[in-house]
């Protein structure tokens, strides 16, 4: 089996989940960082295992043979940017949301990875939940029938007290509600419904409360997607909430529904329709990057490259969809008026 060794690129709060969730995998090992901190090799090594190569250039980590692989783990702003790099430099990318803020750069990216044999894995990590791949695989098999419209909501209040707050209320940071988080219910809904969104309309708006005055963008943002063969679907992202984490889902079809972990369809017989049945997973209940699968996510991305095959669920292809959608999104949000896709 080999070792695919990978080079993380930015080391603050979501490396910290990457790094050892990359180590856990069978076949990932973290073999250097990119860092503009004063970060020691050997308090690197000591705290993630193995021999760990610290770089303050990223050209020169990117020129470095024995790495396979890099992990962008750095601000949005400049994942593009390193994203092009590091696929010129020839290396297999893994790269944090959102993958641009603009869609120039997005269609940048687009442009050099078609140039390229390389390998990608997007972190739209909530495919990988049991929540998500459970709701695919009963949407698969028929559970709930044709599915006709569906809500994946992304309610999390992201304040003065969560961490990224320092930069992530700035437009120039964080691009809007989407790009900042709700991105991930966006990404999920186009999972659960398949098929192609064609129009979008979308709407904004901000909360008075004093917690979430600093953010220079709308906070809150509600999108209507209609797709190709006219079916509908719905996400809001919401930042600016006071309440528990809640990403809420509620799929309906022409046999059932799935609403978060609780379902009903016709398909089981004798069901009582005044009541739900339970699924067994934990839904998604955490914005913390420590809550979040990676490591199965980066377990398929590895097991990938050793196929010599595309990312399943998360290559750049769905997330290139994904970011399209919500660039649309967001236009439509500034315009007021529909967007085609």
């Amino acid at each position: 089996m080999k070792t695919w060794n990978v080079g993380v690129i930015g080391h603050g709060w979501v490396a910290s989940a990457h790094i050892p969730a990359i180590n856990a995998t069978r076949q990932g090992r973290v073999t250097a960082i990119f860092s503009n901190r004063d970060l020691d090799p050997a308090v690197a090594s000591a705290r993630y295992g193995g021999d760990i190569k610290v770089y303050r250039d990223l050209g020169a980590m990117l020129t470095d043979k024995s790495i396979d692989a890099v992990s962008i783990c750095s601000f949005p702003k400049d994942h593009a940017r390193q994203f092009i790099a590091a696929i010129k430099a020839g290396k297999h990318v893994i790269v944090e949301k959102p993958l641009a803020l603009t869609a120039k750069d997005l269609e940048a990216m687009a442009a050099a990875l078609k140039a390229s044999d390389r390998k990608t894995c997007v972190c739209f990590e909530v495919r990988f939940s049991a929540q998500f791949q459970s709701i695919h695989a009963a949407i698969q098999a028929g559970l709930v029938g044709e599915v006709h419209f569906a809500e994946v909501d992304y309610f999390h209040g992201v304040g003065p007290w969560y961490g990224q707050f320092r930069w992530s209320h700035k437009k120039a940071e964080a691009g809007s509600s989407l790009l900042s988080a709700g991105c991930h219910a966006m990404d999920a809904l186009l999972m659960v419904m398949g098929g192609e969104p064609v129009e979008v309309t979308s709407y904004s708006t901000s909360s008075k409360s004093p917690h979430f005055a600093p953010y220079d963008f709308p906070t809150t943002q509600v999108s209507i997607v209609k797709f190709a063969d006219g079916r509908v679907g719905k996400t809001t992202s919401c930042l600016d909430c006071l309440q528990p984490y809640y990403f809420h889902t509620h799929i309906v079809g022409s046999e059932g529904s799935i609403l978060d972990n609780r379902f009903h369809s016709q398909k089981l017989g004798m069901l009582d329709k005044s009541k739900w049945s339970q699924l067994s997973f934990a839904p998604v209940d955490s914005g913390d990057v420590k809550d979040h699968p990676y490591q199965n996510q980066f377990q398929a991305f590895f097991d990938a490259l050793d196929a010599g095959k595309e990312m399943p669920f998360t290559g750049f292809h769905d997330a290139y969809r994904s970011h399209r959608l919500v660039f649309a999104a967001d236009k439509s949000a500034s315009t007021g008026k529909p967007v085609k896709l």
